[in-house]
């Protein structure tokens, strides 16, 4: 970088221009100038370069050998440039992009979906599904993934986020478990039973513990397991209680051996949400992305009451 620091770069459309047209009258015309700044321009040049770039003879301005190197090389050199300075385009039908998401296998409600139409319409892109653990959120910060999709825990503020859907819980019970014959369970029939925990982070399923936590009370785990779905297998013929958002139950519902009951009113909706970093903000492709969730959430169903 020694040298191109001390040259002025808004002198290389003129250089270009006058190596092309070497006529000075010419040159301005083509670059959208007035003749005495082309003038001025070709002086700037010569004492930049050290040479003169352009010599008058009888048949007209030459190229000196100098300029005719510089010529050669300004052809490589400035459509490059161009491309590097002209704006940002993304086409996902040629884009080659390696998108990083991560959450919990709860994703399963509208990931699976999120991939068909990405590699529908961006058939040469690859998607890399991490899976969840305690420090997701500084691997957003260090550029480990791309997208975040959470719930209860909370990402630091210098990240940004957006709310995708709601969800209420459920409770699954094995039909012949003392409650299973009730409409509803009340929270202290609830921390009465013993639970499958579903481990998102640690041994704590956030979004249960988390709010059973700001009401001053705790659960009593049976059983945990790191995924939703070995958590509803593990409820038949058990006296174990199972939460989980009732996206997540269309199988359940229609197995005579589980009951599915309203989890109690104390414990509030899940909200999902995703999270990015600033610096992505402004990225093509992956705003494409983010725009690809945003629409198939927006269509997802309601969960069945």
């Amino acid at each position: 970088m020694v040298h191109i620091e001390r040259v002025d770069l808004n002198l290389l459309a003129p250089l270009a221009a006058l190596l092309e047209e070497r006529h000075v009258s010419h040159a301005a015309e083509l670059a959208g100038m007035s003749q005495p700044a082309m003038s001025r321009a070709l002086q700037r040049l010569r004492d930049t370069l050290g040479d003169e770039l352009l010599v008058r003879t009888p048949g007209g301005y030459r190229l000196t050998p100098r300029a005719e190197r510089v010529q050669r090389q300004l052809r490589a050199v400035l459509p490059r440039l161009e491309s590097l300075f002209a704006p940002e385009e993304f086409d996902p039908a040629r884009a080659a992009e390696a998108f990083r998401v991560a959450g919990t296998d709860y994703t399963r409600v509208f990931a699976p979906a999120v991939f068909q139409r990405v590699f529908r319409e961006s058939p040469r892109s690859t998607l890399h599904f991490r899976t969840w653990h305690d420090a997701i959120y500084d691997d957003l910060d260090r550029g480990v993934v791309d997208l975040v999709f959470y719930a209860r825990s909370k990402p630091h503020t210098a990240l940004r986020t957006e709310h995708l859907f709601d969800d209420r819980f459920m409770c699954l019970l094995s039909a012949d478990h003392p409650l299973a014959g009730r409409p509803e369970i009340t929270l202290d029939e609830y921390l009465d039973a013993t639970h499958v925990i579903v481990g998102t982070t640690g041994e704590r399923q956030t979004a249960i513990e988390g709010r059973l936590e700001d009401l001053g009370v705790r659960r009593r785990a049976g059983l945990t397991v790191p995924y939703h779905s070995l958590a509803a297998r593990s409820v038949l013929g058990t006296r174990l209680i199972l939460t989980l958002p009732g996206r997540l139950l269309a199988e359940q519902r229609s197995d005579p051996g589980i009951r599915v009951l309203p989890a109690p009113e104390e414990i509030r909706p899940l909200h999902y949400r995703m999270a990015w970093h600033p610096r992505l903000d402004g990225d093509l492709g992956q705003r494409w992305l983010r725009d690809a969730v945003r629409a198939v959430t927006a269509e997802l169903p309601e969960p069945a009451p």
